[in-house]
């Protein structure tokens, strides 16, 4: 996928470029023409086209940005439920400007946060297909956060401390919109840990936490994914993969390059996933997702730049993080949805941390048809488990 995003943001960055040597040619035209090197009609009416070209692209731009919505929801007589919500909301969290989307089928339903993985990604599009049923049971918020999507623009100083403020701030402003002492979080990757430091750091705001594709110790994490591809390259016969890995040296990688080695053998893992036979619905549809509604043109770009630079600035400084050591008594009911065949984030970490986790409750499910996000790969028992967690039904 990391490669996928290079190649759109190359493209995207290729039309961004020409845009701008044709704004020069037109602001030197214009100039030569005031000064009265070029009088003739012909450079005046390229000079005229050049310009109306930018003001169209321009316009394109701005126009898909405010137009960019989240569906309404229908039942399937295609009607509104009467107290159904669907909305995209822009908010200024602790002086950043983010953007969440909003759906369920009454306002009255219990607040569900979505908390997508990256750091650097948006789910909003993803999981509005794959959790449709959710929006049922729940005022289901995705959010944005800040260095993705919608909210890529929120400055380059991140870190994890910034994620936990403003996700804070954004369950106060939930459960003030919504009249709610508390809410529900989901987290899946990075999400999974940053729901944790959340309930963590406010336990008094959440009923529940369920984590999917639960991140445990990320420097761990590092080093047994790059193991484990170089151990399923060798199986493979892959000598091509083996030496690119043995030659990037073993994970963590630290710089400004890490993430570009820390996408071979990422990339290489989620083939193999996507590959085995016991893994139902593989993968993500990125490309789906990215033009979706949600998204206007420069939301697109920021998608994939997101996942590359946010990624890159942020992931490396979670690296001393080992939830077992650090976050092992919790006041808030745990639940962690792993998924039997995820070589991304090894279950046999998020297995020890449940050994040691005390919370008031907790539960693991185990999904048998899943890799790395059973909330895609088994939607239907994801959101069944979902509901029988959270509200007993």
């Amino acid at each position: 996928m990391l490669y996928v995003a290079l190649f759109l943001i190359v493209t995207l960055s290729a039309a961004a470029m020409l845009i701008t040597v044709l704004i020069k040619l037109i602001i030197g035209l214009v100039r030569k023409i005031k000064k009265g090197r070029f009088s003739s009609p012909r450079l005046k009416v390229i000079s005229i086209i050049l310009a109306a070209d930018i003001a169209l692209c321009a316009g394109l731009v701005a126009v898909s940005q405010f137009t960019a919505h989240t569906p309404q929801i229908v039942d399937e007589h295609g009607k509104v439920p009467e107290n159904a919500i669907a909305e995209l909301v822009r908010l200024e969290l602790n002086g950043r400007k983010q953007w969440i989307s909003i759906r369920g089928w009454d306002i009255n339903n219990p607040v569900l946060l979505f908390l997508a993985g990256g750091p650097g990604g948006t789910q909003m599009a993803a999981v509005r297909h794959e959790l449709a049923e959710l929006e049922k049971h729940f005022v289901v918020v995705n959010w944005d956060q800040p260095g993705s999507g919608k909210s890529y623009n929120t400055g380059k100083n991140i870190s994890a401390e910034t994620y936990i403020q403003d996700g804070g701030a954004l369950t106060e402003y939930l459960k003030e919109r919504f009249s709610k002492e508390k809410i529900y979080l989901i987290g899946e990757s990075w999400g999974s840990a940053l729901g944790i430091f959340l309930i963590d750091r406010y336990p008094q705001n959440y009923h529940g936490f369920i984590g999917t594709g639960q991140m445990i110790d990320f420097a761990e994490t590092e080093r047994l994914d790059y193991a484990k591809a170089l151990e399923i390259a060798a199986q493979r016969g892959d000598t091509d993969m083996v030496n690119r890995l043995k030659a990037n040296g073993e994970a963590p990688y630290y710089g400004n390059d890490m993430v570009w080695k820390s996408a071979l053998y990422l990339n290489y893992l989620s083939s193999y996933m996507a590959s085995l036979p016991e893994v139902t619905n593989s993968g993500y549809n990125t490309f789906r997702d990215v033009l979706s509604s949600e998204y206007g043109l420069l939301d697109k770009i920021n998608f994939f730049r997101g996942i590359i630079f946010t990624f890159n600035n942020v992931y490396q400084q979670l690296y001393g993080i080992d939830l077992r050591r650090d976050f092992n008594k919790l006041e808030v009911p745990i639940y962690l949805f792993l998924g039997r065949y995820d070589c991304n984030a090894p279950t046999s970490l998020a297995e020890e941390y449940f050994q040691v986790l005390d919370a008031p409750e907790k539960k693991l499910v185990w999904f048998e048809h899943s890799a790395h996000s059973p909330w895609v790969n088994e939607k239907e028992k994801f959101a069944r488990e979902v509901i029988s967690c959270f509200l007993g039904e």
